[in-house]
């Protein structure tokens, strides 16, 4: 059935291996069970609710990719995503977080209808390679910044607007060791390094008093306090459009990113480029990110950690299933999720961060008409909180920046739209 199913023999793989793979890729993927209660409770939602909601969007997204694509992609919250959709869209914007899982359904809604129609292609080869590795970048900044004001090393000044936290507290100390740890860890290429440093920064934290333990193993927590509670109406209010349109780009670009990287590991991509069941794999994707919304948590989108379980030999869906059981089995250590601190998983942020403004290193910076662009959408996304000002910020400078130096036939139709609705959007939609 197995063989039927997914073409083992045609991969070149087998169910021990692929087992194998969804394994590792499942490690060191695992600390989003931990940082997406942390990040999305600070809007109030309930953390075992979104701990349980959590495990079955991941489950429910892989299972979906694996079936319908026959990738060895898995799914789960996205990191950037999780963090604009609180800090951005309820604590900055003011929404209730029903009305951010109404903006995230529509996204997906929308993705799935760029996917079907093939529109995805068109918006992604109408926006600069640069300026989407600067939008990556400039998530990473955010993230960086939430995790280290999350452990206390950053702390608000009124003099100097951000400074340095009392370093000699213990969460801010096991904070720098978690993310030294981490770094370590994975440059040592061990698996579930993220994983590894978070518990360790636990464990050590209860060991010393600073915080409590809460179990370990239990039965899964209500789902009634997230599930079905989207605010789709209150979603379709004018401010909001931009809202719906940052999720939908920062998840077209961080999903198709992640799916022509993890194809070109696993040799899925033909050698001009090509990549079958794409459009597949993009339908899984944006059904995955309704189905999250409904359960009752951030966008869901597709893995760049599923590049682990590649390397270690996954060439079909049977990975991404394994993936989605074992975060079924997940449900059930829900008492050890919420013994994890925020300063115990700030590391895990702060990683992120350090992978997501690796990009910064593909851009030319002789060319002024890039660099300027590029830095505003970066400093922007962190120093004003939003991710979606950045993205904003940085469709405005490229098509300024390009006309100003008299390069205007590199922009396109695409590019000077988006930058004026931005302007309108700044302009006059802010109030």
């Amino acid at each position: 059935m197995l063989e039927k199913l997914f073409q083992l023999k045609a991969h070149n793989t087998n169910v021990r291996t692929e087992m194998l793979a969804g394994l590792t890729t499942f490690l060191t993927m695992a600390y989003i069970l931990f940082v997406n209660p942390s990040i999305l409770g600070a809007t109030g939602m309930d953390k075992g609710a979104i701990f349980v909601a959590t495990c079955l969007a991941a489950a429910f997204g892989s299972a979906v990719m694996g079936l319908i694509a026959n990738y060895p992609i898995a799914l789960a919250p996205g990191m950037g995503l999780n963090a604009f959709f609180t800090y951005t869209v309820v604590l900055g914007m003011g929404h209730t977080w029903q009305v951010a899982l109404g903006a995230v359904f529509l996204s997906a809604c929308m993705f799935f209808l760029l996917s079907v129609f093939r529109i995805r292609e068109w918006i992604i080869n109408s926006i600069p390679l640069e300026l989407r590795s600067a939008i990556a970048a400039g998530i990473g900044l955010f993230l960086a910044l939430i995790a280290l004001q999350s452990a206390g090393i950053v702390v608000d000044n009124p003099a100097t607007l951000v400074g340095m936290g009392d370093l000699s507290k213990p969460q801010a100390l096991l904070a720098i060791l978690g993310f030294f740890l981490i770094v370590g860890l994975e440059a040592r290429r061990v698996t579930g390094a993220v994983l590894i440093g978070i518990l360790v920064v636990t464990v050590i934290s209860i060991l010393l008093g600073v915080s409590e333990f809460g179990g370990v193993v239990s039965m899964p927590p209500s789902l009634a306090p997230t599930f079905l509670q989207l605010d789709i109406l209150g979603a379709l209010d004018v401010g909001l459009i931009s809202v719906i349109f940052a999720f939908l780009f920062v998840d077209l670009f961080d999903n198709s990113g992640t799916l022509i990287a993890v194809a070109k590991k696993a040799g899925l991509m033909r050698k001009d480029g090509y990549m079958p069941k794409m459009g597949r794999a993009l339908i899984a994707d944006s059904t995955a990110a309704m189905g999250g919304s409904l359960l009752g948590t951030s966008t869901t989108t597709s893995y760049i950690e599923s590049a682990a379980g590649v390397s270690a030999g996954g060439r079909t869906g049977l990975t991404a299933i394994v993936v989605a059981l074992l975060f079924l089995a997940a449900l059930f250590f829900a008492p050890l999720a919420g013994s994890v601190p925020a300063y115990a998983t700030a590391p895990a942020l702060l990683f992120v961060a350090v992978l997501m403004a690796s990009g910064l290193a593909e851009i030319d910076w002789s060319d002024l008409t890039v660099a300027a662009p590029v830095l505003i959408t970066a400093l922007a996304m962190p120093l004003t909180f939003s991710i979606a000002t950045g993205i904003a910020f940085g469709f405005i400078a490229w098509v300024v920046t390009k006309t100003l130096a008299g390069r205007w036939r590199e922009l396109n139709a695409m590019l000077v739209i988006l930058a004026v609705l931005c302007v309108l959007k700044l302009g006059f939609l802010e109030g």
